[in-house]
């Protein structure tokens, strides 16, 4: 994937790109800069910092089993969000699909616009589902899930339920969406198995 810059609903610009292996440090000084309820609902537990084998595997891929774009500030360079997918072996037209978008860069438009980039990438590879793992005591979460239409549960083990939601022929459709802007918010956790 090129380069694309993106100017987001509040008039701020980022570029995005397909993560490269040259970019852990980038990775490793914009999860400093997350908050720790983002990074708890990211990783669905308390990540204090990321080793080099994380580094390695969240920028390391195959771009094709594994995706993952990243989205730096347009002017700064500075990282502002990940969306990322792999597919699962034992369904390859399904991912587990995983998004953070940096606390600052909350509710401009961001993770809904790596989402959209990441389903098209998803699409051109085959797969027709996105996998998500959302935390059980996340009420409001899982009220929102329900009523997205699309999505279905498919497994909980009493920390976490798993959803699937459907990735539609274009765009990202209105129930991707708004599970989409819930996990940007932080409400709901997209996450990648390791």
């Amino acid at each position: 994937m090129d380069e694309a810059r993106l100017e987001l609903r509040d008039g701020s610009a980022v570029v995005v790109r397909a993560i490269r292996p040259g970019d852990r440090e980038a990775i490793r000084d914009a999860f400093s800069r997350l908050g720790p309820e983002t990074r708890y609902r990211r990783f669905l537990s308390a990540v204090e910092r990321l080793s080099d084998s994380d580094l390695r595997y969240l920028t390391e891929v195959d771009h094709s089993d594994h995706e993952a774009l990243v989205a730096y500030d347009a002017e700064s360079r500075d990282g502002a969000g990940v969306a990322r997918y792999v597919r699962d072996p034992d369904n390859p037209r399904l991912a587990e699909a995983a998004v953070v978008v940096s606390d600052d860069w909350q509710g401009r438009g961001l993770g809904t616009a790596l989402c959209r980039m990441l389903a098209e990438r998803a699409r051109e590879e085959g797969i027709e589902a996105f996998a998500a793992t959302l935390l059980a005591e996340n009420r409001q979460a899982i009220h929102l899930i329900e009523s997205l239409g699309p999505s279905r549960v498919v497994g909980t083990d009493g920390a976490t339920i798993k959803v699937e939601v459907a990735i539609p022929h274009e765009g990202i459709g209105e129930g991707m969406r708004e599970l989409l802007r819930t996990t940007a918010r932080g409400l709901v956790h997209l996450r990648t198995r390791r």
